[in-house]
């Protein structure tokens, strides 16, 4: 290749795993949640305000999962998502 070497570096970015990883994770609470008979989002909006996990139902490992984020950079998540969309 005349003597040139073509640079095929792919880019990687770790804030699209991360927003992918907690986008999973408040799918899961979300669904664990609504099978339990409560409604999700009054759920979350509980827990984000007062960091009670006991806002969380312990069903399908949900509390353990929310309570993998940390609840500054799930509101960042979600506030940047509503404004994006």
């Amino acid at each position: 290749m005349n003597g040139q070497s073509i640079d095929k570096t792919m880019q990687f970015s770790i804030g699209d795993q991360a927003e992918r990883e907690i986008r999973a994770i408040l799918t899961e609470v979300y669904s664990a949640l609504k099978e339990k008979g409560y409604n999700p989002i009054n759920q979350i909006v509980g827990y984000i305000l007062s960091e009670d996990p006991t806002y969380i139902t312990t069903h399908n490992n949900a509390r353990n999962l929310i309570r993998k984020v940390d609840r500054d950079t799930l509101l960042q998540y979600m506030v940047k998502y509503y404004l994006a969309n």
